[in-house]
């Protein structure tokens, strides 16, 4: 497994490096079959160190967690444990997937947007409405079943997930609603 460990205006010495190969590449092998890479993140905020990582899986799905403590150890303790919780959670299934499916995600290329705020909620009205974008980047649609679809959502802790349906075209959506259930967008 690749491992990306970078800190945001922290210094990350070898020693923090090493424990967090050795904990989260025991954690993950544990729950997951062949992950390929993983992304771990350490930054400041107030008095807290934050700890966020993501581990891609062979499958094409993705396992995000985060954690905060005052110490930056604590930090990736509670980031590996919320991590390793949520595996747990879907080993069945990633398992199960991987079994079932012979070929990896399919991932489809799309353009994603940000779009700046307004920020001031007592504006006139605006001279066009077209907001303005701020930034650009691209992302990737994964064709997944509607259950591997909810597993991703949960799994990267997104509140939407947008995705393609296996055996069709159109894109589908899938969100965590107020009530705490989960709904399903088909277009038909």
């Amino acid at each position: 497994m690749r491992y990306q460990i970078s800190g945001k205006q922290i210094d990350i010495g070898d020693a923090l490096r090493s424990h967090v190969q050795a904990e989260l590449n025991e954690a993950v092998n544990k729950y997951a079959e062949r992950p390929t890479d993983a992304q771990v993140v350490f930054s400041k905020s107030g008095h807290e160190f934050v700890c966020e990582a993501t581990v891609h899986l062979s499958t094409g799905l993705n396992a995000s967690a985060k954690g905060k403590a005052t110490e930056i150890y604590a930090a990736f303790d509670a980031c590996r444990e919320k991590m390793e919780k949520q595996l747990r959670r879907y080993k069945r299934r990633l398992k199960d997937h991987h079994k079932d499916r012979s070929e990896p995600v399919e991932l489809l290329g799309a353009s994603s947007y940000i779009l700046a705020a307004d920020s001031d909620s007592d504006a006139q009205e605006p001279d066009s409405l077209q907001p303005m974008i701020i930034a650009e980047t691209q992302t990737k649609i994964a064709t997944l079943s509607v259950g591997e679809a909810v597993m991703q959502m949960e799994l990267s802790g997104d509140p939407v997930l947008l995705f393609r349906k296996e055996g069709q075209e159109g894109m589908n959506v899938v969100y965590r609603r107020d009530d705490g259930n989960i709904g399903w967008i088909d277009p038909s």
